[in-house]
């Protein structure tokens, strides 16, 4: 993305029912990763009364928040900092460390984010090819660690977000080690939005490394993505970076109370994660035996081979007309030919088969109609 180019957000339910003649309750949102349902204590919690009350500013240094962060991560108070959402945690690394004509060097396929955020500070984009599919988009180590003498941040996504593969931990920590010896090391931040969907996190390596930061979020995992609540620890001096830009009242006490309460229910989010993994392999079995390939992957979403870029538009549009929202992917990007879809309950999947099963394959199309 060049600073020219706008990044547009997903569009509401509403639009895209009045787009497609549908009403707003039908349409099922099969593009952005969320939780089939929000985790059973929000809404009572939502009728207690909040500390402090509504009609005052929340407090600014977030302390239940950040106390509950650190506990669930099992490190110092000291080394956590909190925003709005994962997005603003990025936002704030763009902020504290690029500028106008700052490297950053962005592995692709990955999370657009990186790149928008990225552009907005002026920053120099050097996109990183990630290796083939064959590959299961691995990393591609040796191209990246050759660009990294001069480069300000690191944009790294483990497990990757779109293609759901994990990273593999040697990978990570070469490209740690050989930015590490540089002077000045770059800052290598690692997105663990989907780290409850797996056993191994960088989290372990802090003490190991001072020039990593790993951003974590409850929008997944925990089931409270409008909550909108993010947090990232690293070493003390990333931290207090962060803090220096980081606004001092983007999440509300609401945000903030919800966030904390989940974070000190671990189990919330390994059982969620637990029972989105074993749908994920039946949602990608069904899709399989009705033509759609997924890609292996170990996060609540798959991205599905359909074709070429033409045949996934119009594999989209024939989903939309039936209430269901894709992920695509425009036809310049590595992805063009492919849909992500979330992992949603039973009945929301079936509903997605259902459509799947609708649309023609490549051997039928001239005998079946969308």
């Amino acid at each position: 993305m060049t600073s020219s180019q706008v990044y547009t957000w997903e569009p509401s339910d509403r639009a895209i029912a009045e787009r497609y003649g549908l009403r707003a309750q039908d349409v099922l949102r099969f593009d952005t990763n969320t939780s089939p349902a929000a985790p059973e204590f929000a809404a009572a919690l939502l009728a207690e009364p909040f500390d402090p009350p509504l009609n005052e500013y929340p407090d600014s240094s977030y302390g239940d928040l950040t106390a509950a962060a650190a506990a669930y991560l099992g490190v110092a108070t000291d080394r956590v900092v909190v925003g709005a959402g994962a997005d603003e945690i990025l936002d704030l690394a763009g902020k504290a460390w690029l500028g106008e004509g700052r490297r950053t060097l962005i592995p692709t396929p990955t999370y657009p984010m990186y790149a928008v955020l990225s552009s907005q500070r002026g920053a120099v984009i050097e996109r990183i090819p990630r290796r083939q599919p064959a590959e299961g988009y691995a990393l591609d180590v040796e191209a990246l660690v050759a660009r990294l003498d001069g480069a300000a941040v690191v944009w790294l996504c483990a497990p990757n977000n779109p293609t759901g593969a994990p990273e593999d931990p040697a990978k990570l920590a070469a490209i740690l080690d050989a930015a590490g010896a540089l002077e000045p090391a770059p800052i290598v931040v690692i997105d663990e939005a989907y780290a409850e969907f797996v056993t191994e996190s960088a989290v372990a390596w802090l003490d190991r490394y001072d020039h990593l930061l790993v951003v974590r979020t409850v929008s997944k995992a925990f089931g409270l993505a409008g909550v909108r609540v993010g947090y990232a620890v690293g070493a003390r001096r990333l931290i207090a970076a962060l803090e220096t830009v980081r606004p001092p009242g983007s999440i509300s006490t609401v945000s903030a109370a919800l966030a904390a309460a989940a974070l000190r229910r671990p189990g919330i989010a390994r059982e969620n994660a637990a029972r989105l993994s074993a749908e994920r392999e039946w949602l990608a079995a069904g899709l399989s035996a009705r033509g759609w390939r997924a890609v292996p992957s170990v996060t609540n979403f798959l991205l599905v081979s359909i074709g070429s870029a033409a045949d996934a538009d119009a594999a989209a549009e024939h989903l939309l007309r039936s209430g269901i929202v894709p992920r695509t992917f425009p036809g310049d990007h590595p992805l063009a030919g492919h849909l992500r879809l979330t992992v949603r309950s039973r009945d929301q999947d079936e509903r997605l088969l259902a459509a799947v099963e609708r649309w023609p394959s490549v051997t039928d199309s001239a005998t079946r109609h969308p």
